[in-house]
């Protein structure tokens, strides 16, 4: 009897909807379908070339289910996979998807993140961060269709050949999993030439726990047909602690607020911060090494503008209404502390949008620019003065400045609402920082909203509905650098808020007015700190 018992248990192993899994493939353990799948998808490898070919159906790997061919090996703690990964056809959907993915169980509305390449070139970190939940993506700024044009007339390797096209989709593809945060990293397949991986900009905090699924894995996006994808060079790392020091990385993002997808618009070693949008949308103006660049709307290479004896501009600087000014506040010129002392303070300042010479405004330091009045003829900005941070403001056209604020603790970030009826800004004064607004003059100041988290820099949107601001736990004191913080957005009209975006970040990141001129989109800067030794993502 033992002995038929043992014999039932075998079978209805065999039967169960996981024991569909394959024997080992390769690097990974097992294959089969995830979520519904039309048609059966298949996994098989190639020793001699080191290639896999994964064949999947599925209607898609998105909102909160996902349906796909997955081959997998089950680890945990930091991890990579890289792999050159190409369709071998360009029939079907154009959003069909061949991906790298990390998994926490094989249920369709897991936790995940993936660096999915799309047939029409898109690639994208698409994750959930919570079981069921919807599905959301940072878009690179790097389009991976690319052209064939064999170098000194040497013709493609057999398996890279495709007939009757001059267009492939491949790519060198890395997803890396460090401490709490994920992250995307691209290079050229090795047959175009192997180029160093490098991190391409987008990362995102993913929940995994204990054990969870690293693999391959290919989506239709057309549950009536199968597609398939080769996946070359596949290799998985467990990684172990850096000792080379971090390099920081900055990113420049924009996030669309109806979908809450992220695009990438430009990466760059080192710091940057505070994008302002133009008010025509073509272009952002950010600052770095005391510098403004301007870089276009749709990416390339920034430049800098001329800001005359302005060398070392921060993080606070907008455009004007008319958008022919821009405020700045600098530290290069001399002034003089409240204790006498000689220092280099912050003082605000404006000059032409194409660049010039700056006027000074503000005779005292430090005073930081934070908002232009709908009309153009006057600045809201912070100074310190006797020991307190308050609001002011002072007329374009030059004067005294006014006080408008006089609550004990800090009162940062005044932002004119588009009608002209009020300043928003974030004040401690009830004990932890929170957004408040006022009339112009400083009357009615009024508390807009209460939570347990810190909030900071309030942005109305151009169309008057919105209110985007940056959000810390609670425990955080000031708004510094390099912090897990939160982009959470608010409807003006009902105060329902949530979130737009997770990241790390801070200061730097959203500390001026950064919305699209036509307020679907925001512009911010995310941080991420790059093992200086092995090129990927360090934990923070």
């Amino acid at each position: 009897m033992s002995r038929f018992i043992a014999a039932l248990a075998l079978v209805l192993i065999l039967i169960s909807p996981h024991a569909q899994a394959q024997n080992s493939v390769g690097v990974f353990e097992n294959h089969a379908d995830v979520g519904t799948v039309l048609h059966p998808g298949s996994t098989t490898f190639d020793p001699a070339k080191n290639s896999y070919t994964v064949r999947g159906s599925g209607e898609n790997m998105w909102a909160t289910a996902d349906a796909f061919q997955f081959a997998w090996k089950k680890m945990s703690g930091d991890v990579e996979i890289t792999a050159d990964v190409q369709f071998t056809n360009l029939t079907g959907n154009e959003h069909k998807k061949a991906v790298l993915m990390l998994r926490q169980s094989l249920d369709a509305d897991s936790v995940y993140a993936d660096v999915a390449l799309h047939a029409s070139g898109l690639t994208s970190l698409q994750y959930r961060e919570e079981k069921g939940a919807t599905t959301s993506e940072i878009e690179s700024r790097v389009n991976n269709r690319v052209s064939i044009v064999p170098v000194d007339s040497k013709p493609l390797e057999p398996e890279y050949q495709v007939p009757f096209a001059t267009n492939l989709t491949l790519a060198h593809l890395g997803l890396t999993r460090r401490g709490n945060f994920i992250y995307v990293s691209l290079g050229e397949a090795a047959h175009l030439g192997a180029a160093l991986q490098h991190y391409d900009g987008e990362s995102i905090p993913i929940p995994l726990t204990g054990d969870f699924y690293v693999g391959i894995g290919v989506c239709s996006h057309d549950n009536n047909v199968v597609e398939e994808a080769t996946f070359s060079n596949v290799e998985i790392k467990q990684l172990t602690a850096s000792t080379a020091a971090p390099v920081l990385y900055s990113n420049l993002e924009t996030v669309t607020v109806e979908t809450t997808i992220r695009h990438v618009i430009y990466s760059a070693q080192g710091r940057f911060e505070a994008p302002n949008w133009s008010r025509d949308g073509s272009y952002f103006l950010f600052n770095r090494n005391g510098h403004i660049e301007e870089l276009p709307a749709t990416g390339g290479k920034p430049e800098i503008l001329n800001t005359g004896f302005a060398d070392r501009v921060n993080n606070d600087h907008g455009i004007s209404p008319d958008a022919t000014q821009l405020a700045i506040s600098d530290n290069s010129q001399p002034t003089i502390s409240p204790t006498g002392e000689g220092t280099h303070d912050s003082l605000v300042y404006v000059l032409p949008i194409t660049g010039g010479t700056p006027r000074r405004l503000t005779k005292d330091a430090p005073s930081y620019w934070h908002g232009w009045s709908p009309d153009g003829k006057t600045l809201a900005f912070v100074g310190q003065r006797n020991g307190d941070f308050d609001i002011y403001t002072i007329p374009v056209a030059g004067g005294e400045e006014t006080r408008i604020t006089t609550a004990k603790g800090l009162d940062d970030g005044p932002e004119y609402s588009p009608d002209g009826q009020y300043i928003y800004f974030n004040s401690e004064r009830t004990g932890h920082m929170q957004i408040w607004r006022m009339h112009p003059d400083g009357s009615a100041q009024e508390q807009v909203f209460s939570d347990d988290y810190n909030n900071w820099f309030p942005h109305i949107s151009p169309d008057g509905k919105w209110m985007v601001f940056l959000t810390y736990d609670r425990d955080v004191t000031g708004h510094p650098e390099n912090k897990d913080v939160m982009l959470r957005l608010m409807s003006l009209s009902d105060k329902k808020i949530t979130v737009l975006a997770k990241l790390f970040g801070g200061q730097g990141t959203i500390n001026v007015p950064s919305w699209a001129p036509d307020s679907k989109s925001l512009a911010f800067v995310s941080y991420q700190f790059i093992d200086g030794e092995t090129g990927t993502p360090s934990p923070q």
